[in-house]
């Protein structure tokens, strides 16, 4: 089980307002951008804005992370021998399968395994 990428999560009431100065403090364009059951996503250098209304963003609020990795499935077995309590089991998504996860210490985190276009454009450039 390897992790790829890592991402501190930003929350923000406009996206297009938050993404100025992240473009600035970076030197880089978004990399993703997608909106999904309410909120609207982008991912510029390490972080992810996650944007919209507030009641909309606190349905994401239970991870301080997301944590792209090569396997989602080798990552869950990692996960629940290590006593972590999957919080929402593996779900298809715009960007491939993800999962939520409580660890045994109480820290949660949305882990993700990437489509093959994504892990191309980005992980693989």
């Amino acid at each position: 089980m390897t992790i790829l990428k890592t991402y501190a999560r930003l929350w923000a009431d406009d996206l297009d307002r938050a993404l100025p100065l992240l473009e600035q403090l970076t030197g880089e364009q978004p990399h993703l951008r997608l909106t999904f059951h309410g909120v609207a996503l982008a991912a510029v250098g390490d972080f992810l804005v996650i944007a919209g209304p507030a009641e909309e963003r606190a349905k994401y609020a239970s991870a301080s992370a997301t944590v792209v990795v090569e396997d989602l499935d080798a990552l869950r077995e990692t996960l629940e021998s290590a006593g972590a309590t999957l919080t929402t089991p593996v779900t298809e998504g715009p960007t491939g399968r993800f999962l939520y996860a409580r660890h045994a210490d109480g820290s949660g985190v949305e882990y993700v395994e990437w489509n093959e276009e994504l892990l191309r454009r980005i992980v693989h450039a």
